[in-house]
């Protein structure tokens, strides 16, 4: 990817800060851990980690169950990366197997709600039974041991049973999310050159019935790979049906065995491909592996969200995205954690039923993302004020970069002004948070704050090198850690871009600056940076400023080409309810810029709009408003939301 600036500018500036409370301190995990390296502070075990990476990956490997141990922690030919060489696992033995010697077999491994009302609990006994059968079921239908296995169902226990039980056998699953259409589920089929498809029938989203099964035959059509089509009756709707291909789910699992031996396979063994869209051009199926993504996820879960024996955890994201892998399936199921899954949408039938699930099942660790959280902001206070939140004792945001505003409304609105917030950034490629609090780092709104144990990150200019306190340069890691991606499928020249355009450094694709006290700040996609007059500026500046305004719900911002300025500033945004667009606001909104970062942020136009053209995964696609701004190629769309 071309680098187009040398550094990006700060114009906001944000004073607040929020310590953590003695007995959160005390009872986290990573206190203990740090006491147990004889540290006494965050620092000392952080430069010792980054210092002895090896040694801390491998002291947090030894926590899990392998059947065979490594001969060689780190193996590192840049870029290509290998972690715990020669050892042989298998990640379901560490999410399931290895709870059945212990009491976690009987705890509650998921409460699911439907969005119609239907609910089911599955203890970890449970889901190991379903998992086994689903394993033994699909190996009769001959899904062997790297076998590719699209899943394409929505939020219903059948989707982690079968990610599961795909993994049990050494196959390698891609899911789909349930949403995307027949040509973006046809485009993931013919690249994976899958062996099996798991589809429904249909699914409930913000009341209605949405049929899949007749999208599944289109994406089919013309391909001579897939075997089967295996369909959960969800919805229990009449769908078309192809005698010889189509298999019934409960059917076929009924005839499984309760015991299905799981497959060991080596470290380094493909566990999932997950297709991430790209600027232009199809999708990139991100490969990543058993061991180091186990190890990964194992341990941000462990130390990030601070999960405990009694925690009931709801990460509200779909498995259909990396976070959904790694925070409601592998991360928490490892960790030994009992977890909420929801099928529908967060304000159907009204815009308190994320709030009445947190009552219901006394949610203590909620994770979602800032659009969600900006969503709910708009619908007012009145919601979350109608239940009982007192269960909840840390906060999660990912996705986009969460504003200072919609930071502080979160934490007093939902967290009572008193519960932590762990905004993470990471990605699709990284497997794992990279830049993180813990729940005993200071926290500022809108940042991400340090970087997590064993994680060398840093902001620097085009050749490499680190950028000054408060300038903004490109955001890089500088070293290998076990949970990063391995190859690009199918595309391994793809895969080296990340490591080759800042030589020697993994470089995340986002503009970020660092504080006087090393918090990062995440600016914005490069893409996005927007050059006016010779300034720099991040879209997330301006569009958290345009947030900071009671008015404003959600904003997103462009840069337009200007025969003076170079570019100029166009923004879209989302009014909260009570507001009216018109001449005076947008005056109004102006101005409020000019207060809060300067004239050379004032937006040259601003358009009130309903909606924003968002990723399922709730990142907005501000290359979309721009391309259709300005008549240009829209590019590939396939994770759109709407």
């Amino acid at each position: 990817m071309a680098l187009q600036f040398e550094h990006t500018d700060r114009f906001l500036k944000e004073t607040r800060l929020y310590e953590p409370d003695d007995s959160t301190v005390s009872r986290a995990n990573i206190t203990a851990y740090m006491r147990s390296k004889g540290f006494s502070t965050w620092d000392e075990l952080y430069r010792w980690s980054v210092a002895n990476p090896e040694e801390f990956w491998s002291e947090m490997a030894r926590e899990l169950e392998w059947m065979k141990p490594w001969k060689t922690v780190r193996r590192w030919e840049p870029p290509y990366v290998q972690w715990f060489v020669g050892a042989q696992c298998n990640i379901v033995h560490n999410a399931l197997d290895r709870h059945m010697r212990t009491p976690v077999r009987n705890k509650v491994a998921f409460y699911w709600e439907g969005e119609d009302g239907a609910r089911r609990t599955l203890s970890y006994a449970d889901l190991y039974q379903e998992v086994n059968r689903a394993a033994s079921a699909l190996s009769k239908l001959g899904i062997t041991k790297g076998d590719r296995v699209i899943i394409y169902l929505p939020r219903i226990p059948e989707q982690i049973i079968s990610m599961l039980a795909v993994a049990r056998l050494g196959a390698v699953h891609s899911v789909v999310y349930s949403a995307f259409s027949a040509p973006a589920l046809r485009d993931r089929i013919n690249d994976a050159q899958a062996k099996a498809v798991i589809a429904c029938d249909g699914y409930y989203y913000q009341g209605k019935l949405v049929e899949r099964k007749s999208v599944v035959d289109e994406a089919l059509r013309d391909n001579d790979t897939v075997e089967h089509v295996i369909v959960v009756r969800r919805t229990g709707t009449d769908i078309p049906w192809q005698a010889g291909r189509d298999v019934d789910w409960a059917e076929l699992v009924a005839s499984g065995a309760d015991r299905h031996p799981v497959e060991p396979v080596d470290s380094e063994h493909p566990l999932f491909i997950l297709y991430t869209s790209g600027t232009t051009g199809k999708p990139k199926g991100v490969v990543h592996t058993h061991g180091g993504y186990m190890v990964g996820v194992y341990t941000t879960a462990r130390f990030v969200f601070d999960v405990q024996p009694d925690d009931i955890f709801w990460c509200t994201a779909d498995p259909g995205w990396v976070t959904g892998h790694s925070y409601i399936v592998y991360g928490p199921l490892i960790n030994g954690v009992t977890s909420v899954f929801y099928e529908g949408a967060p304000t159907y039938p009204d815009p308190g039923r994320f709030w009445s699930i947190v009552q219901r099942y006394g949610v203590t660790i909620f994770y979602t993302a800032p659009t969600a959280i900006r969503g709910l902001m708009r619908h007012g206070d009145q919601w979350p004020a109608q239940y009982d939140l007192s269960s909840l004792r840390l906060l999660g945001s990912v996705g986009e970069p969460i504003n200072p505003e919609a930071w502080v409304w979160y934490r007093e609105k939902i967290g009572r002004g008193q519960v932590p917030i762990m905004d993470t950034w990471w990605q699709t490629e990284t497997g794992s948070i990279l830049i993180t609090p813990t729940p005993i780092t200071p926290l500022k709104p809108g940042s991400a704050t340090r970087p997590f144990l064993g994680i060398e990150a840093d902001v620097v200019d085009r050749s490499g090198q680190p950028v000054d306190a408060n300038r903004g340069g490109y955001l890089v890691i500088k070293q290998p850690w076990p949970s990063m991606m391995r190859t690009i499928f199918n595309d391994p020249k793809r895969y080296e871009v990340y490591w080759n355009t800042i030589p020697g450094m993994y470089f995340a694709g986002d503009a970020a600056h660092k504080d006087e006290d090393g918090y990062f700040w995440i600016q914005g996609r490069v893409d996005d940076v927007i050059s006016v007059s010779g300034y720099r500026l991040g879209s997330m500046e301006i569009e958290s400023a345009l947030v900071g305004h009671p008015a404003v719900a959600e904003a997103a911002v462009i840069g337009k080409p200007h025969p003076v300025k170079g570019e100029s500033i166009k923004a879209f945004v989302i009014l909260r309810k009570g507001y009216d667009a018109g001449e005076a606001l947008v005056s109004e909104l102006k101005q409020f810029i000019r207060q809060n970062i300067g004239p050379i942020a004032v937006p040259d136009d601003i358009q009130v709009v309903d909606s924003l053209p968002k990723t399922r995964s709730g990142k907005i696609m501000r290359r979309l408003l721009k391309a259709q701004e300005l008549g240009l190629p829209i590019g590939d769309v396939s994770t759109l939301e709407e």
